[in-house]
């Protein structure tokens, strides 16, 4: 009799696949596979300064006295309104000192560079380098402390080099480090509180030989309007001495790394100061000022720019840095086919269309200047005194210089035909006076309506965009 039985091995295969699939089964059960999940595409960060990139930028102005050398550091944190301030200034060349602060109290700029006006030798340079500064203001925000701490490491430097001494226009005063340990401190104050001297000099002298090759120190001559036969064979120039002590609402706080406020004299400077902006007697970036001009990195932006309301704080969002670091084109996206007025945000209340035809208009090359407070208000400005030329691309910018360079081309103006970053905008008074008529004539009316203006479009809508 056979063993083999061709049903019953065919019965035992079929259990034995039946046992092995539902083993599987429970093993999977237990053992369940990751779901499989896309990857997040991590957004670039951008690298801290290095200590000798800080040096660089912050070579030009670590021998200001310290409470001058505070307020440059604060309005570097709002470029755009240094190109305002720069502007006011070219167009009220007579008024001066504590007098000019007085004049600006109404603009709507920050304390900060309200108080730059003061000091026309720091600002001209400042709106002439637009890219510098927005640099420096970058650093400032990012790295406070290591900012005051590459002025003072700069500050050792000169005095060691017989550079930095004390005078007749100046205090120089050395605080030996701490006990415990820390860096000596080097502070600078007006030998006449009333009277402010601001030096030029060249860091490549001042500071003895430069280390850093790869990161040479920013440098511009003395500009012969405030240091007229300067010589800095020696080191410095000093100019005039500057009755500008109203001009004055803070100073550098060393021991903390950060700046102090007089809310007071800050209330004196600017009369629409808030002062529940200053915690603790400490400088606090107001983000409102920035008017559109991205932040350099994710965390100072989300520090910063989270809570503002409005268009600035979508601005801020919407410009953000490429890869390397770099400004997008949120810098300035006044003049023909662009929409938002980061350029001239005039006190407009309402999206209206309003054409202000001025006594120029025969010039139709002129741009397209749609100034809002946050909203985009497409006030039509065809004054003779900006150029159309090339304004139409809005494609990114390498750095925010090249972006406000596109408002007025290749137009005339600036200051003395050196290569200004809103070359062109501000040429003459007719810009200045085309920009001072329509924003009284829209405080004076809650709709704009300048005779021979067709076509209003009333506020709210999208009326202002074309």
């Amino acid at each position: 009799m056979s063993l083999w039985n061709p049903r019953r091995a065919n019965t035992l295969c079929l259990w034995l696949l039946v046992a092995l699939t539902l083993g599987a089964g429970a093993a999977r059960a237990q053992n369940p596979p990751a779901p499989s999940q896309p990857q997040a595409q991590a957004e670039p960060q951008a690298e801290p300064f290095k200590p000798e990139e800080i040096e660089a930028l912050v070579a030009p102005i670590a021998l200001y006295p310290d409470s001058v050398l505070s307020q440059v550091l604060m309005a570097s944190t709002y470029p755009l309104e240094i190109v305002h301030a720069a502007r006011w200034v070219k167009a009220n060349p007579d008024v001066k000192g504590d007098a000019a602060v007085k004049a600006v109290e109404n603009q709507p700029w920050d304390v900060s560079v309200k108080s730059m006006v003061a000091f026309p030798q720091i600002l001209e340079p400042m709106n002439d380098k637009l890219d510098w500064t927005q640099k420096l203001g970058d650093a400032f925000l990012a790295q406070q402390k290591d900012v005051f701490a590459a002025v003072q490491r700069l500050r050792a430097r000169a005095k060691d080099s017989g550079n930095l001494k004390s005078n007749e226009q100046q205090n120089v005063v050395v605080e030996p480090a701490p006990s415990g340990g820390g860096q000596t401190i080097v502070k600078i104050e007006p030998a006449n509180p009333q009277v402010i001297y601001v030096p030029a000099y060249n860091p490549t002298v001042v500071y003895g030989a430069w280390s850093y090759p790869a990161y040479p120190p920013t440098y511009w001559p003395p500009y012969p309007a405030y240091y007229p036969g300067a010589a800095l064979m020696t080191g410095f120039a000093w100019g005039i001495g500057l009755a500008a002590a109203g001009a004055i609402f803070s100073n550098c706080n060393w021991g903390g790394g950060d700046v102090n406020i007089n809310v007071n004299k800050a209330a004196n400077i600017d009369r629409n100061f808030d002062r529940t902006k200053v915690e603790g007697g400490r400088w606090q970036h107001n983000a409102s000022h920035r008017q559109g001009v991205a932040y350099r990195d994710n965390a100072t932006r989300d520090k910063y720019a989270r809570n503002v309301p409005g268009a600035e704080g979508r601005s801020d969002f919407r410009g953000r840095d490429n890869a390397s670091g770099g400004r997008v084109n949120t810098a300035d996206r006044a003049g023909a086919g662009n929409r938002a007025g980061t350029m001239d945000r005039a006190n407009a209340g309402d999206r209206g269309s309003v054409a202000d035809r001025s006594s120029n208009a025969g010039n139709r090359g002129g741009a397209s200047d749609r100034s809002d407070a946050g909203n985009r208000a497409g006030v039509s400005d065809r004054s003779a005194g900006v150029d159309r030329g090339g304004v139409s691309n809005r494609a990114g910018t390498s750095d925010i210089s090249r972006a406000s360079d596109r408002v007025g081309g290749a137009g005339g103006g600036g200051y003395g035909g050196r290569d200004n970053a809103f070359q062109g905008v501000g040429a003459g008074g007719a810009t200045q006076r085309s920009y001072d008529r329509g924003r009284s004539s829209m405080q004076g009316s809650g709709f704009n309506r300048p005779s021979g203006a067709g076509g209003m479009r009333a506020g709210g809508g999208r009326g202002g965009r074309r």
